[in-house]
């Protein structure tokens, strides 16, 4: 992968990161398990991230867009 298609890829993944700063995921538990009975429950996971973070992403690739460039001149 080149410094052009990276740089890419850290910008649109920063710009997804300042846009979306958290998400929740779902699993599911076992409670109580008594032979045929069964009594799950649904626990929410919440992931969060500062939106610096994609901040920095988004810079660190336009600098690597700026040196690819650079050097194909």
């Amino acid at each position: 992968m080149n410094n052009k298609t990276a740089g890419i890829v850290l910008i649109i993944i920063g710009i997804l990161m300042v846009a979306y700063n958290s998400f929740n995921f779902k699993t599911t538990e076992k409670v109580i398990d008594l032979g045929p009975i069964e009594v799950n429950k649904e626990v929410n996971h919440p992931m969060a991230w500062s939106p610096i973070i994609g901040v920095a992403l988004v810079v660190g690739g336009v600098i690597l867009l700026v040196v690819g460039s650079k050097k194909n001149s």
